[in-house]
Formats: structure tokens, C-alpha cells, sequence
């Protein structure tokens, strides 16, 4: 993971990719705490290992972004991003370990998405290409999240876990689109 860039202000971003930072520092918020609500109710040891792991990946990229992106510019609603990751992991703890597994892999296939979205737009200008990388790297940390919880999550064919993915996923855009603007 690069996290040596140069300042944020050397990289004249548009605003248009302030507001997607910010949407990513308000996500890594959201995904710190989804890990925190699930050790704080499930009592599963395989789950316990699991978002241990996990949540040590994401207070990095939560680092970063608390490092680097002025703090200007971070969501206005870093209280509601971590009580709303802290419900979403603690509930989907309370269903047990399949639930656990199918929401991550929900919350980390929208997020995979989320970063394509913006490493595509970074590529495009030679300046920001490091900050393209950086983000690169936590696309990939997020995509191993993805696999491994989809590896251990039973069949997801029922309706309750395809309606279950529906909210995570809804969820997550509803989040970045208020982020990006608050």
C-alpha cells in the first residue's frame, strides 16, 4: 500500500474527486465500525478472527484518508457513518455467521465498484496516477475481503439473503451519495 503521496493539495483535484474522497474516508469510517459492531455481539470465533483480520486492513485505509485528506473536506456525518456501520455489522452478528459473511461480501462488492469507478477517472491524469495507485491498493484489500467472505457464506439463493444484499447494497449508495455531498 503506497501511503507516501504528496500532500493533497498538490494534486488540484476537481471537486468532483474531493467529494469521492470524502466519500471513501466516510466509508472507511463505516467499515471500521461494521467490524466493531460484529466483535461486539458475535461470540463466534471464526467470525471473531475473521473481523479482526479485516478491520486491522480497513483502520489502514481509515489512516490514510485521516491522514491525508484535509479535514475540511471529510463528511460533516462521521457520527452517523460509524453508527450506521456499527448497527449493520452488530445485526447482521445477531443472524450469525452466514449473515456476517453475506454482508461483507455485500458491502465489499459496492465498494469494489465504488473505487474502479474513481481509480478509472484518476488514470486519466498522469498527476494523479500515485493517488490512483493507493486506491488500487485498497480496491484489491477490499476485493480479498469480497472472496474471502463469499467463500465462507452458505448458498445465497433465498429470498431473504438476495432481499438482505439488496438493502446492504442500497444502503452503501445511499450512503456515498450523502457523503459526497455532506
Amino acid at each position: 500500500m503506497s501511503t507516501h503521496l504528496p500532500p493533497f493539495k498538490t494534486f488540484d483535484l476537481p471537486p468532483a474527486l474531493v467529494r469521492d474522497l470524502r466519500s471513501d474516508h466516510a466509508g472507511e469510517t463505516g467499515a471500521v465500525a461494521i467490524y466493531q459492531g460484529i466483535l461486539a455481539v458475535s461470540r463466534d470465533k471464526q467470525v471473531r478472527r475473521f473481523a479482526v483480520n479485516h478491520m486491522k486492513t480497513e483502520k489502514k485505509h481509515l489512516s490514510f484518508f485521516a491522514g491525508w485528506l484535509p479535514p475540511r473536506y471529510w463528511s460533516r456525518l462521521l457520527p452517523v457513518w460509524t453508527a450506521a456501520g456499527w448497527s449493520l455489522g452488530a445485526i447482521a452478528a445477531l443472524f450469525g455467521p452466514g449473515a456476517v459473511f453475506r454482508t461483507i461480501a455485500a458491502v465489499e462488492s459496492f465498494v469494489e465498484a465504488h473505487y474502479v469507478e474513481q481509480i478509472k477517472k484518476m488514470r486519466k491524469v498522469e498527476q494523479w496516477r500515485p493517488l490512483a495507485d493507493t486506491l488500487q491498493s485498497f480496491c484489491d484489500d477490499e476485493v480479498e475481503h469480497l472472496e474471502d467472505a463469499a467463500r465462507r457464506q452458505p448458498s445465497s439463493s433465498g429470498v431473504i439473503a438476495k432481499a438482505w444484499r439488496q438493502v446492504v447494497g442500497a444502503g452503501s449508495a445511499l450512503g456515498v451519495v450523502v457523503a459526497r455531498k455532506v
